[in-house]
């Protein structure tokens, strides 16, 4: 991926729905190159879907629940049972094996407390775990805007990394020159000495 790529996907994180023309003149590129552009990464699996971003408040689900959880079982069998029994239910958006204090990290997102409890006796009632702590969030604070996207996060990355490197450049050029003296003072000394 390139420059313009990165570009393309940070666009379509801010909003999926916008025409390839948008994105095109946004990106300095003609419509047919930046639509290759998005159907190679869509092919390449780098763009896995488009979704549309609800107001969990608005809809009816407004708290969000963090489930750390810990297994004494580190076997292929019970993984493959808890990550179909965790995936089963629709309150979990997001589901990760975790290095640390817990195994798996789980963001449930449920209407209320009362329905958390349903989510959390379902859970425990279908698989064996170790121990399971919830931590209930108080405020979401940024959620998938362009600085809090992967895309946003790897660009601003990228350009760390540019930038570091013309340093290192910049200091490498700064380091010849305040050599430069010592070198064309040294070269005939070393000539005659051979």
């Amino acid at each position: 991926m390139d420059k313009i790529d990165r570009e393309i996907v940070m666009l379509l994180q801010k909003d999926a729905s916008l025409p390839v023309a948008d994105i095109a003149r946004k990106v300095g590129l003609s419509v047919t190159p930046c639509w290759r552009r998005i159907q190679k990464m869509e092919e390449d699996g780098i763009i896995r879907g488009r979704v549309a971003l609800l107001d969990s408040e608005k809809i009816g689900m407004g708290m969000s629940v963090f489930v750390g959880i810990k297994t004494d079982q580190h076997n292929a069998i019970w993984l493959q049972q808890f990550a179909d029994t965790v995936s089963s239910f629709p309150e979990v958006v997001e589901f990760y094996r975790m290095s640390g204090e817990v195994d798996y990290m789980l963001r449930v997102v449920v209407p209320d407390m009362a329905s958390y409890d349903v989510f959390y006796k379902k859970l425990i009632g279908n698989i064996e775990l170790k121990d399971v702590s919830s931590s209930f969030a108080m405020e979401e604070i940024n959620n998938n805007n362009d600085e809090g996207t992967v895309a946003g996060a790897w660009g601003r990355l990228v350009h760390e990394v540019q930038i570091g490197a013309e340093l290192e450049a910049d200091a490498a050029i700064d380091i010849r020159n305040e050599l430069a003296p010592f070198e064309l003072d040294n070269e005939p000394q070393q000539q005659q000495q051979r």
